[in-house]
């Protein structure tokens, strides 16, 4: 019976340290899309501040939190870069099918 409250321990813990790096990962994206949206909105002691309180939340992570958590943040912040630039590529190619079909 010991037995098996260990490895009911080992299993709840692996599916914790999953939601762990699952949750850091939709943190790290969702204020990697709020500071892509807000930074160039904002005048420069705002854009000064979002910067610092991001990567000073990265730096407090990685000093902190498991290797796990902190690569989770890091990766739905890259996702989060990634898409933004992905949204800013799509008018320009938008413009040129424009172009396209009216000649």
């Amino acid at each position: 019976m010991v037995d098996f409250f260990g490895v009911l321990n080992d299993i709840i813990a692996i599916l914790g340290h999953l939601l762990s790096a699952i949750g850091f990962g939709l943190v790290g994206l969702g204020l990697a899309r709020f500071l892509l949206d807000s930074y160039p909105k904002a005048n420069w002691q705002l854009q000064v501040a979002l910067a610092l309180g991001f990567f000073g939340l990265l730096i407090g992570l990685a000093a902190f939190a498991s290797a796990g958590t902190t690569g989770a943040f890091a990766l739905g912040a890259g996702i989060a870069f990634f898409m933004a630039k992905k949204k800013e590529e799509e008018p320009e190619a938008a413009a040129v099918e424009e172009v396209k079909k009216k000649k």
